[in-house]
């Protein structure tokens, strides 16, 4: 693989191109043009974004889980002929394993996956199959994943993108592993920092996409504010440094500037500060080991500025506690953890239960799984992954009436 400091760009995959994180991947490639170039795409349902995305970077592979080859190759065309250039003709996937078959492709030295959602671990799993440095922006996988993933990781193929995990792997550096006393990941707070449970039960869709420091998208935006983002953050940080969840704190940090810290034996901390923005733990993330001359804008110490600290009310926010329990349970109660979620999720949006239930969801969820019930005999596969989180779909849905949909596309 070319060193991101060498002469030789590294060539990345972007996996959810034509979301956040994906799209900002491609601003901090384009800003770097000596270290990156594009090797490959995988986006969703916006085929003319991503078709755009093909012309202006060249991509040798290209994939859309819901675009036929034939749609994408015509997308491609009408692209290249609206830039007033040559249509590209790069290897094209699709269908719901077009972003496993883009992470594994041959060609690229990076894969950057920024899928939201557990449909990311086929695409975590190509790529670390592939040999390839994975920067992981779906913690998802990973959560849902669990040892598979880890399994599938050779030392130091894993990097975090996730702003708080690359706070971490950077103040990590500042000791041994045996000098790690604990992790204290920070949490803006979201929208409803404050308010109490009986408060938080009459919050509307918009209200809860109203983030006072982020912009992301609708199922993270939710996640954030109900906590569960920062829940499953604690489970990923957990899997990533081998830290025991008795030692991962969470702390209320409403600036976004503090992004996590690593709290030592001999009492130092060391915290990781810059303006919150995904430019720098992306380009971090990509560049691994090696740091982006001017990925992103650095604090400005010569302005005055307050930071404050306070502490997580776990009886309004019991995500978090609720995830520790999950993952201290079995190796498939945080994919029951996180499929109920999404469902609940989807439902909040859609009118049909309050915002209070969507961890109350998650809670009964977790709390009436069991796995040799669900799963008989099966060891920690892919397969008894699905049918864990097919099993907690049902179980969401049923508690407002619905019938059970299944995974989602490209899921498992």
């Amino acid at each position: 693989m070319p060193d991101a400091g060498s002469s030789a760009p590294r060539r990345v995959t972007l996996i959810g191109s034509t979301g956040s994180i994906g799209t900002q991947g491609l601003d901090v490639i384009a800003a770097a043009p000596d270290r990156f170039e594009v090797a490959g795409l995988s986006g969703g349902s916006n085929t003319a974004l991503l078709a755009r995305q093909a012309v202006a970077t060249g991509a040798g592979a290209v994939g859309s889980a819901t675009a036929s080859t034939d749609e994408l190759a015509e997308a491609i065309a009408t692209a290249a002929r609206q830039a007033g250039v040559q249509a590209p003709s790069p290897q094209l996937y699709s269908g719901p394993t077009a972003a496993a078959e883009v992470a594994a492709w041959e060609g690229a030295d990076v894969v950057l996956n920024g899928i939201t959602g557990s449909i990311g671990l086929a695409p975590t799993l190509a790529a670390l199959q592939a040999g390839h440095l994975l920067a992981l922006a779906n913690k998802e996988s990973l959560i849902v994943g669990g040892s598979l993933v880890k399994q599938a990781a050779a030392p130091g193929q894993l990097v975090p993108v996730d702003s708080e995990h690359s706070a971490l792997a950077q103040a990590l550096r500042s000791g041994s592993a045996a000098e790690v006393r604990r992790l204290v990941l920070t949490a803006s707070g979201g929208p409803f920092r404050g308010r109490t449970r009986d408060q938080l039960a009459t919050v509307t869709p918009a209200e809860a996409l109203a983030h006072p420091t982020w912009d992301m998208g609708r199922v993270v935006t939710t996640n954030s504010a109900s906590m569960v983002n920062k829940a499953l953050e604690v489970i990923e940080a957990h899997l990533l440094f081998d830290v025991p969840l008795g030692d991962i704190d969470v702390v209320v940090h409403p600036q976004s500037i503090v992004h996590s810290m690593v709290e030592f034996t001999d009492g130092s901390t060391i915290a990781q500060a810059s303006p919150p923005s995904m430019l720098l733990p992306i380009a971090l993330g990509i560049g691994w080991p090696h740091r982006v001359p001017g990925a992103a804008a650095a604090v400005d110490w010569t302005r005055a500025a307050t930071w404050t600290f306070e502490p997580l009310d776990e009886d309004a926010f019991g995500a978090v506690r609720l995830a520790k329990q999950a993952a201290a349970s079995s190796t498939t109660h945080m994919a029951v953890y996180n499929a109920a979620n999404e469902e609940a999720v989807e439902a909040f949006h859609a009118g049909r239960i309050g915002f209070t239930d969507i961890v109350d969801t998650v809670r009964a969820a977790v709390e009436d799984y069991d796995p040799a019930a669900v799963l008989g005999g099966e060891s920690l596969s892919l397969t008894a992954l699905a049918a864990a989180e097919d099993w907690a779909r049902a179980a969401a849905r049923r508690r407002w009436g619905a019938a059970p949909t299944g995974r989602p596309a490209g899921g498992l």
